[in-house]
């Protein structure tokens, strides 16, 4: 972390336009282009400019990950093309994270980014005060126009006897390592502790993954799931599911996790069960905010009350970057006057990087079907399609589409396999502009292609 020689500087003069809490990517941008625009902001963060995504998330995960599946991708030479060996090496990605991520855990760059634009930037935990007041190491701030809030989450760290008395990982340790452990045990089968383990598998750790629901990847369709849970187990990957860590200790070199009906060992812990938000420490009170609550209740433009703005993690509508970016946008403009369209989150899309990439967009077909929508579904196993066969090895996906049969347009879907996320895309943009079904039948779909097994998938929607 860089030393900030400006805080003292920043705080002399005790009145902004906007106070931004939390500089991650959301707070970042709202702070830098309101900046910009010649607005006196002040941005307050007792962590990296830039948040999690850069230093402990996005950024050096899917840098790991991309090492990995070069380790599979060429021992898929076997299968294709003649023979091959590898030797798996972490060195080499460990150190791109280093120098080329992170620049060693140091937000220097990003702090002067800011500052050129016209920004104040305070190193320090912000807490409200009021709605118009923030306070910084007992130092009170007052924002004339407004105050953002972009305080993103914590990891969580479940209430599991002697965890927490342990030197457990997370996400803001592990991409530290210069050498796999190993073995690893990892406390969550959601998209982080999933991709982890696959990587980590792929460098050789042994890897056990441990799951209180009765499947990994919980929130998505039961068939990308399964596809996942099958690639992590090729991989070498163990999984308990429906199995919730009852006692977690650690002898000096091995922690010892105790589940229902039985007992794993490993030499590294990572914690992936979530995040929290911690209102009660942000002074959320102070806006009429029950300190308890998980999130912050926000209007169409991200108005947590008059003159407090919210966005990202905090607000609960998906903890991902391209929504913090999605929500400044709306921020920025409603602070200038620019009269923004409100916030729409039917089409959220998300991705799992794992090898096979499981994406989604809206409604999950349970999901479509608790709100009481008629539904139709139309599934399409991508090593069926024509570009799937192709490409043989590594081919496992499907392609699930969920419709709304009395409007006619997508409400959901999930595409699972190689590019899975990018053939994502396509599928976005139906859900978010509600194109007609018939509409995306009379399309015409490059062959042969990944995305094609969409036209094969809207061929099988069927009431079910």
């Amino acid at each position: 972390m860089a030393e900030d020689n400006t805080v003292n500087d920043s705080m002399s003069n005790r009145e902004a336009d906007v106070i931004v809490l939390g500089m991650g990517p959301g707070g970042e941008s709202v702070a830098g282009t309101l900046a910009e625009a010649g607005l006196d902001v002040v941005g307050i963060d007792e962590r990296l400019v830039g948040g999690e995504c850069p230093y402990y998330g996005c950024i050096p995960s899917k840098m790991l990950i991309r090492a990995a599946n070069a380790l599979s991708e060429a021992r898929r030479v076997n299968d294709l093309a003649g023979s091959s060996s590898v030797e798996p090496d972490l060195g080499p990605v460990a150190l791109r994270i280093r120098e080329e991520a992170t620049d060693y855990w140091d937000d220097r760059v990003a702090v002067e980014r800011f500052e050129s634009k016209g920004g104040r930037f305070i190193r320090g935990t912000g807490t409200l005060v009021g709605k118009d007041a923030v306070q910084v190491g007992g130092v009170p701030l007052t924002a004339r126009k407004g105050i953002v809030i972009a305080t993103g989450t914590a990891p969580a760290v479940p209430p599991i006897p002697g965890l927490a008395e342990t030197p457990f990982w997370t996400n803001r340790d592990i991409f530290a390592v210069e050498e796999p452990p190993r073995s690893l045990a990892i406390l969550g089968g959601g998209a982080i502790g999933v991709e982890l383990a696959q990587a980590f598998a792929r460098f050789r750790s042994e890897v056990t993954v441990i799951e209180a629901a009765d499947r990994i990847l919980a929130a998505d369709e039961p068939e990308a799931a399964r596809i996942v849970a099958e690639a992590l187990e090729r991989d070498g990957v163990t999984i308990h599911a429906g199995a919730p860590a009852e006692q977690v200790s650690h002898d000096g070199s091995v922690f010892t996790i105790r589940l229902p009906d039985r007992v794993v060992t490993a030499e590294r812990l990572l914690v992936s069960a979530g995040r929290t938000t911690r209102l009660d420490e942000l002074g959320a009170a102070c806006i009429g905010v029950d300190p308890q609550s998980r999130f912050l209740p926000t209007d169409g433009t991200l108005r947590v009350t008059e003159g407090v703005w919210a966005l990202g993690d905090v607000t609960g509508k998906g903890a991902f970057t391209h929504m913090s970016m999605y929500q400044a946008g709306i921020v920025v403009q409603d602070i200038l006057g620019q009269e923004p369209r409100a916030a729409e989150y039917h089409a959220v899309p998300r991705v799992t990087f794992t090898d096979p990439e499981s994406g989604a967009v809206g409604l999950t077909e349970q999901q479509a079907r608790e709100q009481g929508l008629r539904v139709r579904v139309g599934v399409a196993r991508v090593p069926s399609t024509a570009r799937g066969w192709i490409h043989k090895s590594g081919n496992e996906g499907v392609i699930k589409l969920i419709e709304d049969a009395d409007a006619g347009v997508l409400v959901g879907a999930t595409s699972v396999g190689p590019h899975g996320g990018e053939v994502l895309g396509a599928l976005s943009v139906a859900v978010h502009a509600r194109v007609p079904v018939a509409a995306l039948r009379g399309m015409i779909w490059a062959y042969p292609t990944f995305h094609r097994g969409i036209e094969d998938a809207l061929r099988h929607l069927r009431d079910e």
